[in-house]
């Protein structure tokens, strides 16, 4: 275990986005036993512009100008910085050399308030953790002077396309470069693995403290009248998009077995919400919930679902609602993929639509208490303090070679 050490986060999640993400939950575990230092990503041009009336927009446009202190400490031994610049709006340019220029030049920004902070904070023996920040963070080793620069690879985001006009050759040449790459998936390992022979899995964290059947006390009022059509209710949490789940799966489901009723809780998209699910009366769309909200729909299915897409944008993510599904101990199907290997013998995997019939019967008829205890302990299993551990000893492992 690392201690007493001082640790840069940087990465694509500001740490007051309105979503959560796995490096922000790793920050908080990283200063347990270390001063940490997040570094809420510089604002670029064009978002200024495009969003300056959003709030956080504003919030950071404040601290440019001194109305609010830019180097804040959060609790002991984190701080967060709020840099007190504007970048070159750079993703999209198609020319490698000017782009290369300004990225270099964006990264002489972004540095430059950050070795304000590392003075005003006396750190030394630095480690940068760097979340998937191909391009603002390139340079940073260099820049700042650190012992050890690590790369952390949680989505294969190249595939997606607004980060394949330069991140295809930046992330490749980023990885061979870092001295160490880890990855939440065995597939992502693998790609980076390419590059870097110092590339590892290193598991993935979720609190799943929420998902607590013995915290629910009643359903929620827009579950009761599916409840009371007394049918094995089938469903899903997340994002409904076409990009990630595969809606024919979703269709074939619910035509084959009206005696089935299909939950789905989350916002969709315009091929969601277009699709022929809408017009089956053994389908239940109930629309975006709070996160805390969520358990109280998921205890009252019967089989969850994960029907994801395979493309190469899905391939290779860890599906972190697999572990809130079976920290409720709920009996699984899911779309087998390599990163679903590590939840193989705690779910029913399918290839085809047929599969996921036939195994969600199979689901419905195998469960148990004792099946659903197996579950929930395997899922409770998989905390930050364990994937921090992971990080950690590939990081003293690559600094004593």
């Amino acid at each position: 275990m690392i201690k007493n050490r001082d640790i840069i986060v940087v990465g694509l999640a500001a740490l007051d986005s309105r979503i959560g993400s796995n490096v922000i939950n790793l920050a908080h575990e990283f200063a347990r036993n270390n001063r940490v230092l997040y570094v809420n990503y510089p604002i670029d041009r064009f978002t200024l512009w495009r969003e300056k009336n959003d709030p956080l927009i504003q919030n950071r446009m404040n601290r440019m100008k001194n109305k609010e202190p830019n180097l804040v400490k959060l609790e002991e031994n984190f701080w967060t910085l709020y840099p007190e610049t504007v970048l070159e709006s750079i993703s999209q340019l198609p020319v490698n050399w000017l782009f290369d220029i300004l990225n270099k030049i964006n990264n002489n920004r972004q540095a430059r308030e950050i070795r304000k902070a590392i003075k005003t904070l006396d750190f030394k023996d630095i480690i940068i953790f760097n979340d998937t920040d191909m391009f603002r963070s390139f340079y940073l080793k260099e820049l700042i002077g650190t012992k050890t620069y690590v790369y952390y690879t949680r989505d294969n985001m190249i595939a997606v396309d607004f980060w394949k006009t330069q991140g295809i050759r930046t992330e490749a040449a980023l990885m061979a470069k870092a001295d160490l790459v880890v990855a939440n998936s065995t597939y992502l390992a693998e790609l980076a693995g390419k590059f870097n022979k110092n590339s590892y899995y290193v598991g993935q964290g979720c609190d799943v403290s929420l998902f607590d059947s013995t915290l629910i006390k009643k359903p929620p009022v827009d579950m009761e009248p599916i409840l009371s059509l007394k049918k094995p209710i089938i469903g899903y949490i997340g994002v409904l998009f076409q990009l990630r789940l595969d809606i024919q799966v979703l269709e074939f489901l619910a035509q084959s077995r009206p005696d089935w009723s299909f939950v789905f809780v989350g916002p969709e998209d315009e091929a969601f919400s277009a699709s022929e699910l809408h017009q089956q009366d053994n389908v239940f769309f109930l629309g975006s919930k709070q996160m805390e909200e969520l358990p109280a729909y998921l205890n009252y299915f019967d089989v969850a679902l994960n029907p994801q897409k395979l493309n190469e944008v899905t391939i290779g993510n860890y599906p972190r609602k697999i572990d809130e599904y079976l920290a409720m101990g709920k009996p699984t199907v899911a779309t087998k993929t390599e990163a679903m290997s590590v939840f193989a013998d705690y779910t029913y995997l399918a290839v085809t639509k047929e599969d996921y019939l036939e195994l969600v019967e199979v689901a419905l008829k195998e469960n148990s208490p004792e099946r659903e205890k197996e579950r929930e302990k395997f899922a409770r299993s998989h905390t930050w303090e364990a994937n921090t551990n992971e990080i950690f000893k590939r990081i003293e492992q690559v600094e004593k070679a």
